[in-house]
């Protein structure tokens, strides 16, 4: 029996990745592993512990005594960290710009890239992020990078952000994600780009089952 694939899906904020994986995952039986969901973590347990997003000893050694536990419930992946629930609690706008803030910190990547490898190593995995393909797994059998026009994805996390009724004005929802795109894409360890060689798939006009189904398509191709 071949190895099962290592997939590396990567893309900006609500290009539909996170959704995307999910279904690839549980199609395939593949494990699913939302590093971003790592350094949201990362943010929402150094705000707790008083360590500040800029302080990057602090976050580095913070990063690399946390314990990683991701299961699905129903349809609902839930995150635990050292045994804590802290899915709910990693979700919000803040949160998301603090893991934003402390993934630029290279020591911090590094505090959690090992552990991504390791996680990745035996293949039957499915992974997003923003460098999975570029740094994390370059060497995944299937990377595939998400994409969507800037306003179609304010206004589909607008509308995530109802639906967990914590709503907030679309013209900042669509300029926190902007900021995000920047500093993402601008910072100098493992900035926010696609593989050479990725899939490009763009979302825009795409829905999330017809998304999931090119990428599993695309998998199947690759003896998935």
């Amino acid at each position: 029996m071949t190895k099962p694939l290592t997939i590396a899906v990567d893309g900006p904020g609500s290009a539909g990745k996170g959704t995307v994986a999910r279904g690839v995952a549980r199609t395939l039986r593949y494990q699913y592993i939302d590093t971003g969901a790592m350094y949201r973590a990362v943010a929402l347990m150094a705000l707790r512990n008083g360590v500040s997003w800029d302080d990057v000893d602090g976050l580095a050694e913070l990063a690399s005594r946390l314990e990683f536990r991701f299961a699905f419930e129903g349809d609902v992946l839930r995150v635990l960290v050292d045994g804590n629930d802290v899915t709910s609690a990693i979700r919000s706008d803040e949160i998301g710009m603090g893991a934003s803030m402390v993934s630029k910190h290279a020591p911090v990547r590094t505090a959690l890239l090992q552990l991504q490898r390791d996680l990745g190593a035996a293949g039957g995995v499915v992974m997003d992020g923003r460098d999975i393909g570029t740094v994390v797994l370059p060497d995944a059998e299937l990377k595939v990078y998400l994409d969507a026009d800037l306003e179609v994805r304010a206004r589909r996390r607008h509308e995530e952000l109802l639906r967990r009724g914590t709503p907030q004005p679309y013209d900042r929802v669509r300029d926190a994600l902007a900021k995000r795109d920047r500093q993402d894409m601008e910072r100098a360890t493992a900035p926010l780009k696609a593989a050479e060689d990725a899939v490009m798939l763009d979302t825009t006009d795409l829905t999330i089952e017809n998304a999931t189904r090119a990428i599993l398509l695309l998998a199947r191709e690759r003896g998935a």
